[in-house]
Formats: structure tokens, sequence, C-alpha cells
């Protein structure tokens, strides 16, 4: 082991030095991190070898800024689309301002000077447009013409927004927004002597599919719905049900003419000109609606209720604590936790009840909650392990949410939004799902079953084929006869597999309503490589649970990477029926387009998702010398789009690939490029994330990198070293010991690592052994810290 004396000479005369200080941190009084509502100042750090720790004594909400990721990130980002308005962690309402240029997803561009309304739902960062359902716009004076299509002239300086509250002026009139998990109050302030109405724009929604309703229930109510869907082209649909309550009488309910629904308030303000306005929303029914009114709008002080959301937001943000860094770092650090808490959501109503994948309206287990809008493709990467570490209980029941929508529908759903399939992206998302929650939490679901399923959805596809266009693995069977999917379309296989259902769960197999999609690019090369993930997930959540039959069947089937890897040019590559490469370069850089193979991206980021076994992928480019100086190359270009052969970071697939480094004997080059990454494509700015939040995933691998910690492997509880970005950093896990970082010394290359007090060369843990990681820093390289072979990440059977 090279060098591995002087790094052991390093950490015994350091990390007893750099503990001692950070003994004054972790313990009892007044300079203690604690998860809660205790925020003292700390008392004074003692002299010695660690670096001084001044601990920030803002609660960590105060450091959040929710107009990250509204704005552009330059041409391969464009749009964030995350949304700067209130929500409740993980909640079921996200009471946002939609602008005009209504970006995808979040509903606000920060370039925009006009609002067209604030609606009642909204999802951080995807794709496509979704949600925006049921807008409401003040208007002061008089009613335009066409009221839906009115809109509010605006200022960033009248803009205000922390977790749980937003506030604008716009079109002469101070909105000011909160929630609860299911709720959202408003207070409208409108210019005295002037007219005051509120615009009900009920069919406003982003993804509109039919004429909604608005019906006055009393003089002081109104309720209505509305059915939206069509997710990026899919055949899904859902319907919300919304009800509205305010704090004086409605002078009146002019609906509007013609086939929009929707209808203008009128209303006598108030001495000081404030109209008080509470909602809901329910996908059960108007009664839902009510329902959860009355369950969770217990007040109309808007104060009250947003220090109460501040409050519930700073104990869930608490469970990471970060001490030291610049102020910008640690609200960048703060942001991204906050939307990687965001998403998914609360679906069912207080009651319990929420609609299923069948249709028919279920209820949940006493204690339980039902989640939706589950960006798959993603959050398995690195946002679902983040969750359920630090919420387990929540990522318990997302898991067990996944499982009832498979009862329900047939099929594990990928990208599901609301109570439908999309069949949006393409691989097997579910399964690094359940398998990354049983991994890095804390088993509370029924694994057995989702093993079941899981099982199911792999080797059971619908015949004859190309039926079940919403099933998990499209083109399953011929992947599962050829090892790969082909590029082309091949004839029907003989032998090919029948259906057939798991043993305890028996799904429907029953198509959503409607006909299918058109038919889907492929994608081959990337679905194959989707696949292949998977199936080491199935396996390693198989290993746990003891069935090794299982376990080797979907190990042997993750290695089908290895069926595309074109040993003439050095990369994964689509190959059609027969068995061919296409002619041509070896890395086509047609993002999307059928013959690249590649679902947004190409060949040249592609070939290095292979995580589940990297010391195979690094000898067929070569060995870890040519591994190393082809990422070399490969990273002189950190965020390069979709049609060039470099690194593109605003895309999930590569999330993973600076930790390789960790497997070729060079981890000094994932140090200096995820800090590079961080320091270049993250900030505390609207156009502050290199691409999509994607309902947090871009915003959760900020997180591990700033914790110098990475889930390199989807359903294997191991985590790849890179640098801590902060002097301290605690990771609270309940039900289980906390994971203490700290660093001592100066610059961003490890050259020395005690694991819980034990000198240690390797690149990798098992969170499950780690209690505490004390790292010693340098400004330059270490050659003799973690180059061993025997340092690297193992591969897992």
């Amino acid at each position: 082991m090279r060098g591995g004396n002087r790094a052991r000479a390093w950490v015994a005369g350091a990390v007893t030095a750099a503990v001692a200080g950070a003994a004054v941190l972790s313990g009892g009084g007044p300079g203690a991190l604690r998860v809660g509502r205790a925020y003292a100042a700390p008392r004074a750090a003692p002299r010695s070898a660690a670096r001084a720790v001044v601990l920030d004594t803002e609660p960590p909400a105060a450091l959040v800024d929710p107009f990250v990721g509204t704005g552009s990130g330059g041409r391969w980002v464009g749009r964030i689309n995350a949304f700067p308005g209130a929500s409740a962690p993980f909640g079921m309402v996200q009471w946002s301002p939609d602008t005009t240029s209504r970006p995808q997803g979040g509903g606000y561009d920060y370039a925009d000077s006009a609002l067209t309304g604030f609606s009642l739902t909204h999802l951080s960062g995807p794709g496509c447009p979704v949600a925006g359902d049921v807008p409401f716009l003040p208007v002061a004076g008089d009613v335009p013409a066409a009221p839906e299509r009115a809109t509010a002239q605006f200022r960033h300086d009248s803009e205000s927004a922390r977790p749980g509250y937003y506030a604008v002026t716009a079109g002469q009139v101070r909105t000011e927004l909160s929630t609860t998990v299911r709720t959202g109050i408003a207070r409208f302030h409108y210019p005295r002597g002037r007219a005051a109405h509120l615009l009900v724009k009920v069919d406003g929604g982003a993804t509109r599919d039919s004429d909604g309703l608005v019906r006055a229930v009393g003089d002081r109510e109104i309720t209505g719905q509305v059915t939206s869907g069509g997710f990026c082209g899919s055949r899904n649909r859902y319907t919300i049900y919304f009800a509205a309550r305010f704090d004086r009488p409605i002078g009146a309910v002019d609906q509007w003419p013609g086939t929009t629904a929707g209808a203008t308030l009128s209303f006598d303000p108030d001495a000081d000109g404030t109209v008080r306005m509470k909602s809901a929303v329910s996908y059960v029914s108007a009664d839902g609606a009510l329902g959860n009114l009355e369950a969770e709008a217990d007040s109309w002080d808007l104060d009250q209720v947003a220090a109460r959301e501040q409050d519930r937001w700073n104990r869930q943000l608490a469970s990471v604590t970060v001490a030291g860094g610049t102020r910008d770092q640690r609200s960048t650090f703060y942001t991204a936790l906050y939307h990687s808490l965001l998403h998914p959501g609360v679906f069912n109503d207080a009651d319990g009840r929420y609609p299923g994948f069948d249709g028919q309206v279920h209820r949940t287990a006493p204690g339980h909650t039902q989640y939706a809008d589950f960006s798959g493709w993603d959050i398995y990467r690195c946002e679902m392990p983040l969750l359920a570490m630090t919420v387990p209980d929540r990522a318990d029941d997302m898991a067990t949410s996944l499982l009832n929508d498979a009862d329900q529908g047939g099929w594990l759903p990928k990208w599901p939004v609301a109570n439908g399939y999309t069949a949006e992206m393409s691989g097997d998302a579910a399964d690094p799902v359940l398998a990354d929650v049983y991994a890095f939490g804390d088993h509370g679901f029924d694994a057995r079953s989702a093993l079941r399923l899981m099982v199911h959805g792999a080797e059971d596809p619908p015949q004859p084929p190309g039926q079940g266009w919403y099933i998990e693995r499209p083109w399953g069977a011929e992947y599962l006869t050829r090892g790969y999917v082909p590029s082309t379309v091949p004839a029907p296989a003989p032998g090919a597999p029948t259906g057939r259902a798991p043993a305890d769960r028996a799904p429907t197999d029953t198509a959503p309503p409607g006909p299918p999609p058109p038919a889907a690019i492929r994608h081959s090369a990337s679905t194959t490589l989707e696949y292949a993930a998977a199936d080491f997930a199935v396996s390693r959540l198989a290993a746990e649970l003891g069935d090794g039959a299982t376990a080797q069947r979907f190990r042997t089937r993750s290695h089908n990477w290895a069926n595309l890897f074109d040993p003439a040019t050095g990369y994964i590559r689509p190959r059609d029926a027969d068995g061919a490469f296409p002619a041509g370069p070896p890395v086509d850089v047609r993002d999307g387009h059928e013959q690249s193979g590649f679902a947004e991206g190409n060949a040249a980021q592609y070939t290095w998702m292979v995580t589940q076994d990297l010391p195979a992928l690094i000898a067929a480019v070569g060995g870890p010398g040519a591994a190393t100086a082809r990422l070399d190359t490969y990273f002189t270009q950190l965020n390069a789009g979709p049609g060039r052969p470099y690194h593109w970071q605003g895309n999930e697939p590569g999330f993973a690939t600076p930790w390789i480094y960790d497997s070729t004997g060079r981890p000094d080059r994932t140090q200096a490029v995820v800090r590079s990454i961080m320091d270049q494509l993250y900030s505390p700015t609207p156009g502050g994330e290199p691409g999509n939040d994607d309902l947090g995933a871009m915003s959760s691998w900020y997180v591990w990198a700033a914790l110098g910690l990475y889930p390199e492997t989807a359903g294997a509880p191991l985590l790849a070293l890179s640098t801590p970005l902060f002097p301290r950093a605690v990771v609270h896990r309940p039900g289980r010991p906390d994971l203490v970082l700290t660093t001592t010394g100066s610059g961003r290359f490890v050259s020395a690592l005690a694991r819980d007090g034990v000198p240690s060369t390797r690149t990798w843990i098992d969170p499950a052994r780690t209690g505490r990681l004390d790292f010693i820093l340098a400004a330059a390289p270490d050659p003799g810290w973690g180059t061993d072979p025997a340092d690297a990440p193992p591969v897992l059977g």
C-alpha cells in the first residue's frame, strides 16, 4: 500500500487534535449542534490543530433562498423550473405565483415581469408542463374584459420568500401566502378606495384537460374541480378538487361566459383593504377538500401560520447541520436541502382517503401517508438515499406508496403523476428507489412484497408483445432474450416468457383509461443500461432478504451492459436485432435521436453509467490509467449538454461519474472535479443549478457533494468519498447514531482520514457501520492516500 505508513502518521498526530477540538462543538451547552429550535450562539472554540469552527447562529430556514432555480442557467441548462412560493415539506399544496411564460412545473420565470395568478399545485423543476392547478388572481379596480387572460405587473423588489411564505405586490395588490400540508392561507391587501376582486381561473392550469367548474357555497365559500394531466404527452389524467373560504361575505359571484370555467368574486374589504382566504385541495372530492380545510386551516392569522411553517422547516432542515464555510455556501447547501425535501408530495386527505391507480378510493393505514409524483429516473440516483437516511419514516411510506400503486394498477410505476401512469423516461426506476430505501433506511415497508413486484415487472412482459404501454419495462421480452434492447424492431423471439402475477400480490394488469400514447423512442442503449442498473438493485434487495436464487439471477443480468460495449471504439453503443453496432462515429451526439440509442445524452456520457461493475468497465476501457486519461478529457467541460462528448452535470445519468476516479486510483481527481462542479455550477442565484431541479434530484447531488459523500451505486449501502465542504457537518439519522464529519487543514485534497478514530485510506464507507469521519486536508494531492487498488469501493456480488 503506497504511502500507507505516512498517511497513518498524519492521522496519529492530527486526528487527536481534530477530535479534541470538535468535542467542544458536539457536547452540551450553548455550542451544541441540535435538531429543532435551539440555535444558540456558540461558545469560543479552543486553540488546537483543528480549524476553528464558528457555528452559524442563523436557523437553517433563514439560509434558504426559494428564488434559487427560478431562472435560466444558460444554453444547456435553460429554465431550471423551480418555484418560489409556499409549501410544507412534502406538501400537497404548493401555493406559488405563475408568470406569463409559464415555465414547466414551477410556473415561474425570474425573467418575467407579470403574473397570471397564484395556483395551488407545483412541482420543482420537471422537464414537462404539469400542475399549476386552480390559479387565483386579485384585481383592484375594473375587471378585465377577458379575465381568463388577465395579468398583473410586478417588480422583484416587491417580492420576498422564505420556506412556507411568499409575498409580492402585483397589480397594486399586496399578496401574502403561506401553507400547511394540505391547505393554504392568503392575505390580499387592496388599495383603499378601489374595488376588490378575485379571479378564480379554474381552467388556468398548465395541463388542463377538460373544463372545470366553480360554485358558491353560501356567502363565504366556493368549491370546484378541474381535470388535468397529459404529462410529457402521456395519457395520464387526474381530477383535483378545491375549496376556498373567506373571512368576509362574497359580495358577488360572476361566472364567466363561454366554455372557460372561472368566476370573478367581489368583496367589501375591511377598513385597511384586506381580504383573507383559506384554501384546500383534494384528489378525492370537494367534500375531501372541505375536510382538509377543517382539519388543518385553524387560523386566519397568516403571520402565525407562516411562523409555524417556518418552524416546521427549521426542524426538517436540521436533519443535516453544517458549520463554517461562507454564508453563500451555507445558503446554497440549505437551499439544495430544501428543494430535496419538497417531493414526493402527500396525496391522501386528512381522513386517509386517496384515489388509487385502479380509479377507486382507498384509505391509508392509520399513521401512514400515501405519496405521489415520483420523478423516479432522477431521484433514485441520490435523492432517495438522502431521504432514507434523514427521514426514514417518510421514505418507508414512499416505498409503500409505490407498492400500493402496483397493487392497484398492475405494475410499479415510473414517473407517476397523481394516481396515474405516465411511462415517462427509460428504465425501471422503481426498482432502485425501493432498493435505496431498504439499503439506507430502516426497513419499515414490506420488502418481500416489493421484491415480488420488482421481479414481476422485470420478468413478466405482457403477451402479446406491444400490449401494456404502462408496464415497467417496455421491450422487456427482448431484453430477457437477447441481453439487451435492440435498436431495431426484431421478429418475435421464440420461447418468449409469458405473463404471470407475483405469488402474494395480484396486480390487475388493467390498462389505464384511454388509448396508449404514440410509440415511444426506444433509446435502446440507455434503456439497456437502466435495466441492468435496476437488475443490480433487485439483486441487492434479494440478497438482503436471503433469496439467493433471485439475487444471482438478477446479478447475472446486471452485467448486460457488457453486451453493448464496443471493444473497437471503447464505448457503450446501440446494437440492432442482428447484433451489429451502427456504422459511423462511436459517439453519436444527436440528442434523443433514435439512432443515437440514448435518452438525453450520448455514448461519451452514458458509457460511465455502469457503477455496479466499475472494475470491469475500467478494464474494458484499458485499465485505470486509460480510464483516468479519458475522464480527464471528459471533464474538461463540466456542463456541455447532450451534443458534445463531455460531462453534462445538468443531466442525472452523469451524477456518479466524478466519483469514478475513486476506483482508478486517483481520488484526488474526484476531489478536484466535484469541488469544481460545486463552485462553478451551483450558487445562491436564480440560475444557480446546472439543470432542471427534477423534483429535488439536482439539488440532492449538491447536498451529498458538500458532505464529501455520494451513493455511487443504486441499491448498495456504500458511499464514495470526496472532500467535505464544511469544517463540520452532522447527518442526524433517526433511530441511528449521527454521522459526524470534520475537516482539519486547508485545501480540497484529502491527505488522511480517520473513520471512528481509526486511520483509513479507503475511498468509501458503509454508512451503517460508520459514525464519524475526520478528514485532514491539504492544498496538493497526496499520492499516499486512497490510491491503492484495495482502497477503492468494492463490487458487491
